[in-house]
């Protein structure tokens, strides 16, 4: 089963925290969340965006960037960033590989870029806007990567709740 991990390199905001928790427990996600936090993870605002599946929801946190690599050794990481030279449709993302966001207000370090140049990615804006929100921004590259991955172990089909679907039409 290819599980895919999410990295939050310094989040702050925790209604993002909570919206990206919240996708990562959609898809059998792994998130990753690298300290310092703008806030703290028994928040409610982090629970209320994360609903009532943040208990379900598999999450490492780490002290710092170093502690991350440390613990994640053989990593494949994606470094998500307006500075890459490449889409983040123009890579192909294997099983567990993990995909890194920034902070928001700053991004991933360009000290910690510079290292990854053939595996940062970006997506594609129009030139006057400098970020799109970082739980969009997660949610639209991790369905690209789900979805070259062919939504492993995912429910590929749904049913209407009082109707049935008509069949044949």
């Amino acid at each position: 089963m290819a599980v895919l991990n999410i990295v939050l390199f310094e989040p702050e905001i925790p209604a993002n925290t909570g919206n990206i928790g919240r996708t990562c427990v959609a898809t059998g996600t792994r998130l990753h969340l690298i300290e310092p936090l703008g806030f703290h993870l028994n928040e409610k605002s982090i629970k209320r965006a994360g609903m009532d599946y943040w208990k379900d929801l598999d999450v490492t946190t780490y002290v710092n960037y170093e502690d991350f690599l440390n613990r994640n050794p053989d990593a494949k990481i994606y470094m998500a960033t307006t500075k890459a030279k490449q889409t983040y449709t123009q890579v192909a993302y294997e099983p567990n590989c993990y995909i890194m966001f920034g902070k928001e207000s700053a991004g991933i370090p360009e000290e910690i870029l510079v290292d990854h140049e053939e595996t940062a990615i970006r997506i594609p804006m129009i030139g006057d806007i400098r970020s799109l929100n970082l739980s969009n921004s997660v949610a639209i590259v991790l369905y690209e990567a789900l979805r070259q991955n062919n939504f492993d172990h995912m429910e590929l089909t749904g049913n209407l709740h009082r109707l049935h679907w008509k069949t044949g039409e």
